[in-house]
């Protein structure tokens, strides 16, 4: 049975997120770093991690862990419908909670509804949902922001549940695995890169979009992260629709490749609502073999 690693310990969004991944021997690993060093070192296959939540942005730890190191490819995506449960120890009441625990994320998530219902809490920030729950089993903070699964796995009770300040709040997980052969494309791919551009030529980012365009390629998400100990510098994360196996998406990577100070590829993978990355009108793969076959002939004078 394959082992997959998450960002634990148990009962967060991402062991959730790593059931869906078919049957497998679920490892938690304390921190999204550690996941993914789990990966690169062999101990686990492959690596369930959080990448970007609707309401709180992008998970930069991941971010950065997946753009440093030895690559690693994501393989698979997940998302996530996110509602929270509030965690206590048995006996709590609302108006007893001063101290109201979890991860950045779901603190953000589920701001207004503190505010709300326990008025005299004051919000502090733990490395994951769970490590929140284990704060407050064992006497730390007074209530934890979960996932509802959390009360599974430990000795508190439910003070209230499907909590959410935004309804149709979700958060994206990608698999990740040490780089191997891509799949063939299923028609609803992403692609995601890391691309370090060279910051000082004037347009270098246009540029850098520009390849993209011409061959009709739809970008779906853009984020930008300092360079470690480079102020100045940065780090563009791309997803787009499309695959690396496809004539249009392999042309942009290797213009990227050519024009840019680094490239990382972070995966061709299914995107999870299976939604299909068709390609814009003469940016199929048979208008890309027609236009190579007419330079061919023109070469050979016919």
């Amino acid at each position: 049975m394959p082992r997959i690693a998450y960002f634990g310990p148990q009962g967060t969004f991402t062991e959730q997120a790593a059931r869906t991944f078919g049957d497998a021997d679920l490892v938690a690993v304390e921190t999204v770093p550690l996941v993914l060093a789990a990966v690169r070192s062999g101990e686990v296959d492959s690596g369930c991690v959080p990448i970007e939540n609707s309401v709180g942005g992008a998970v930069t730890a991941t971010m950065d862990a997946l753009a440093e190191d030895e690559p690693l490819i994501a393989v698979a995506e997940c998302v996530l419908p996110v509602r929270f449960s509030i965690l206590v120890r048995p006996g709590t009441r609302a108006e007893d909670v001063k101290t109201v625990a979890s991860h950045p994320h779901a603190l953000t998530q589920v701001h207004d509804w503190i505010a709300a219902n326990l008025p005299n809490a004051t919000p502090v920030a733990s490395t994951s949902t769970s490590s929140a729950a284990v704060l407050v089993q064992d006497g730390e903070f007074d209530a934890a922001v979960c996932a509802p699964v959390a009360v599974t796995h430990y000795s508190l009770e439910t003070l209230a549940t499907d909590v959410a300040d935004v309804d149709n709040a979700v958060t994206r997980f990608l698999l990740v695995s040490r780089p191997t052969r891509v799949p063939e494309p299923t028609g609803a791919d992403r692609t995601s890169l890391a691309v370090v551009i060279a910051h000082a030529e004037p347009g270098s980012l246009a540029s850098t979009l520009s390849e993209l365009a011409l061959r009709g390629i739809n970008l779906t998400r853009i984020e930008s992260r300092p360079l470690r100990g480079q102020i100045g510098e940065y780090r563009f994360y791309l997803d787009l629709d499309g695959h690396i196996g496809e004539e249009r998406v392999a042309g942009a990577l290797a213009a990227l490749h050519r024009n840019s100070n680094q490239v990382r590829f972070l995966g061709s993978y299914p995107k999870a609502d299976q939604s299909p990355s068709v390609p814009s009108a003469k940016n199929t793969d048979d208008d890309y073999q027609a236009a190579r076959d007419w330079v061919r002939r023109m070469r050979e004078g016919r």
